[in-house]
């Protein structure tokens, strides 16, 4: 245990048509609540904890989630994660998802807030069978500065791999640098300050779909950019520029809903705390 700060290892079953936890084990700064079955749906939405309130110099986090054959599951946090101040070294969080056939997984964390000098790198490593479906968001926040720097921050690093049957099909990093790069130019945050991700594989993407989703977004109000990118597997991406975490959540939700009305699947329920 003394290698990581937090480790959280949960599995998922298929019980009768109802998902449910073959076993939950967690240790240290890292904990699950009690599941929510939102809506009487069949399967539940796990909150994850930081009973530290923060992430500090050093800490590192390991999370492991495996979903059983037609297992699904929702997965967010309680709150934003807050990345404070790391003088000396890095906060590292490794994910692990394995998804068996016919599973189902939706993970959608709050914001990631990095503030004055942070510096945190997030590895996600995702194993799929066939049939498998996996949705993950993501949103790049810069946290409050003393001199009021849109981007104080040192480095915000994430890494997703994603394997179908053993194969990397999916690899998407993102690093942010401010001492390094000039975060206004062409390429980078190009005048925004917050970036999100929207990140979908599943063989019942459609190009109807991605048409859909492109329209859905373009009615949207408010001030951002964006960019839809169809995967090389059945799947795409969904990129976000705005200034305020609170319009690419918006963005996020509707095109959530839009996918599982697509899919036939539960209408989203709201899992924001606020």
């Amino acid at each position: 245990m003394s290698e990581w700060t937090g480790v959280l290892d949960l599995v998922m079953e298929n019980r009768l048509g109802r998902s449910v936890a073959k076993s939950v084990y967690f240790q240290g700064a890292f904990k699950v609540m009690r599941p929510v079955y939102f809506n009487k749906n069949s399967y539940p939405c796990y909150y994850l904890l930081n009973p530290g309130g923060g992430y500090l110099d050093g800490d590192r986090y390991q999370m492991k989630v495996t979903l059983g054959e037609q297992a699904m599951l929702t997965l967010t946090t309680q709150s934003a994660t807050k990345v404070y101040k790391t003088p000396t070294k890095q906060v590292y969080q490794e994910t692990v998802f394995h998804l068996k056939k016919d599973s189902y997984l939706e993970y959608l964390p709050d914001a990631l807030i990095a503030y004055e000098d942070a510096s945190c790198y997030q590895k996600n490593s995702v194993y799929m069978e066939k049939g498998a479906t996996f949705l993950y968001s993501d949103i790049l926040t810069p946290g409050w500065s003393p001199e009021g720097r849109k981007f104080s921050y040192d480095m915000l690093r994430l890494k997703t791999e994603i394997y179908m049957e053993g194969q990397l099909v999916v690899f998407d990093h993102i690093k942010l640098h401010p001492a390094s790069q000039d975060m206004n130019e062409l390429g980078f945050m190009e005048g925004y300050t917050h970036l999100g991700s929207l990140i979908v594989v599943g063989e019942k993407t459609s190009d109807a779909l991605l048409d859909r989703l492109y329209e859905t977004i373009q009615q949207e109000i408010g001030e951002f950019a964006f960019g839809l990118s169809k995967l090389a597997v059945p799947g795409f991406t969904i990129r976000i520029l705005a200034n305020y975490t609170q319009v690419i959540e918006r963005i996020i939700s509707v095109c959530h809903h839009v996918i599982s009305d697509e899919w036939n699947q539960p209408k989203p329920s709201f899992l924001r705390k606020y």
